[in-house]
């Protein structure tokens, strides 16, 4: 299997086009010896844009490429010619990415939806040609104006992955498995915590071609909100997920207590952003193949008073009303709402 790099954060040097030069220039033709100015004016600078392209699920490609610079403008010429406007640079970017000044830290703007563009450096204006200098007292003008120098910048863009679901657990949990049995993806699994260090997006399809996009985060631990762990990094990609599925390692793997790990991630999300308590969400308790679950699942409904969906990602089990639970989630409440 091929492993693909994954990044969530670049820093992005970018440089618009300058203007081009106004120009000086005389008519002279045969039979017209003052024929009078007719100097064109510069033409545009290229912009810098970034484009939101849905294709794209990585800032990898910008990590290799991290300078992007628009094409210069050319100056006006004789016979009233306009300088050619320079060419645009287009960056595409994955949906989620939010973009900020790395010099002042200013929030500069972020991409939601395929197709949405922001212009990050403009290109700079053309200069005016002598023709427009000319009046009743001045039949001769040698005046112009040069084009304006372009914007250049340095950026940070950052994704924050934009999923329907969002899998959130301890190492160890089995989202990574979890994720490889709901979609396509084909995360890196062992039996030992960190497999996943960078989030892995799958996408869940129905046989009616209605489809999910399912995130795994890298596994939380305690004081994930504080960024022991790299949780800042982790949790920022839960908090544009749409619903989210805890999921509890009820086998007690390493001595682990799963009502204690599901409250604490709870506390981490809240600690992190107030508005993910508010986020649906579904519990399923994981691992129910081995031995110690059935009594662990008991004194974990006591303790939380949540209800569980039993499952085992390992053997498959359990998956079936898990999609389907999802499914109506977001697809016949929907549809009602609609209606009404």
């Amino acid at each position: 299997m091929k492993h693909v790099v994954f990044k969530d954060r670049v820093k992005l040097y970018v440089r618009a086009g300058n203007g081009g030069n106004g120009c000086v220039s005389f008519r002279r033709e045969k039979f017209i010896p003052k024929g009078g100015p007719d100097g064109g004016d510069g033409g545009r600078g290229g912009s810098v844009i970034l484009r939101c392209d849905a294709n794209e699920d990585s800032l990898l490609p910008l990590y290799y490429k991290p300078h992007q610079r628009a094409k210069h403008a050319q100056h006006g010429m004789g016979s009233q010619c306009h300088g050619r406007n320079g060419a645009d640079c287009i960056a595409k970017l994955p949906i989620g990415t939010v973009i900020t000044d790395a010099e002042t830290g200013d929030f500069v703007g972020e991409l939601l939806a395929d197709g949405e563009e922001l212009v990050v450096a403009k290109g700079g204006k053309g200069g005016i040609g002598n023709i427009h200098f000319k009046s009743s007292t001045n039949q001769a003008p040698r005046e112009f104006t040069e084009g304006t120098k372009a914007e250049e910048k340095v950026l940070w863009l950052e994704l924050k992955l934009v999923a329907d679901v969002g899998l959130v657990g301890f190492p160890n949990a089995g989202k990574s498995t979890l994720l490889s049995q709901l979609t396509h993806a084909h995360p890196k699994i062992a039996p030992y915590p960190f497999t996943t260090i960078n989030p892995i997006i799958g996408t869940m399809e129905y046989e009616n071609f209605n489809r999910l996009r399912v995130a795994d985060i890298p596994g939380l631990i305690d004081g994930a909100h504080d960024g022991v762990g790299l949780g800042h990094q982790f949790l920022r990609h839960i908090e544009r997920s749409r619903f989210l599925l805890f999921v509890i390692d009820m086998a007690g793997t390493d001595q682990r207590n799963p009502a204690d790990d599901f409250l604490h991630l709870r506390e981490e999300l809240r600690l992190h952003l107030e508005e993910l308590a508010d986020t649906p969400y579904l519990v399923l308790a994981n691992k129910m193949d081995e031995s110690d679950a059935a009594e662990h699942i008991a004194e974990f409904k006591k303790k939380t008073g949540e209800e569980v969906h039993e499952i085992s990602a390992k053997e498959g089990t359990g998956l079936e009303p898990v999609k389907e639970f999802l499914y109506k989630h977001f697809f016949e409440t929907r549809k009602v709402l609609e209606e009404e």
